[in-house]
């Protein structure tokens, strides 16, 4: 079996496992339903993935590997402070937009108390804040931003105002008959974003 299952095949099968765990949460996809639409046996998966548990670590790994390499492989360095915050604040918001299947994940295990997302592997996630407070201390050092900021506090903030707009699009645009999901509301609701974060850093602002 295992020299038959190649890393596109492992792709292909997350890629659908992602679809159905976003759109039905843990509780609610179904390992055989999976198989059956990428073609394979829940047998097959059972033996690559271990459980359903192990499957969906994966595709939370995925997730997860997704986002912070967009991060991650911006060319961050290479910028002024303040542009490289405002390209990261831009990137993160725009990722969230894309991905709602990311928004989706996060939400289900949030409800569930976290019990898998301690455990993804591979996901770069350990290497998002330093390189968040290297950004931040270079900032500091050049006199772009002010002095004291955390980059917990900032990855937070930054992850709460990308979040809310994508997890939020259908109750708010509801209620306060407000635009969501169209690519002109998007970018409208980034540019604030990004000011809201800019402001919060700069040295001028404080």
């Amino acid at each position: 079996m295992q020299d038959t299952f190649t890393e596109r095949n492992r792709l292909d099968i997350i890629a659908v496992a992602t679809a159905h765990f976003a759109d039905k949460g843990f509780a609610g996809a179904r390992v055989d339903e999976i198989a059956a639409a990428t073609a394979t046996s829940k047998r097959m998966l059972y033996y690559h993935f271990g459980s359903k548990d192990g499957l969906y670590r994966a595709v939370l790994t995925e997730a997860y590997r997704g986002i912070r390499s967009a991060e991650l492989d911006a060319g961050l360095g290479a910028m002024t402070p303040i542009a490289a915050l405002e390209h990261l604040v831009a990137l993160t918001f725009d990722y969230h937009f894309a991905h709602p299947e990311l928004v989706r994940l996060v939400m289900d295990e949030n409800m569930r108390h976290g019990p898998h997302v301690g455990s993804v592997a591979e996901a770069r996630n350990e290497l998002i804040l330093p390189k968040t407070q290297g950004l931040l201390d270079r900032g500091v050092a050049d006199g772009s931003f002010r002095a004291g900021l955390d980059a917990v506090d900032l990855h937070m903030t930054i992850s709460a105002l990308a979040f809310y707009y994508v997890a939020n699009r259908y109750t708010f645009g509801t209620l306060f008959g407000a635009d969501m999901q169209s690519a002109e509301a998007a970018t409208r609701r980034r540019a604030q974003v990004v000011e809201t974060v800019t402001r919060y850093c700069r040295a001028d602002e404080a």
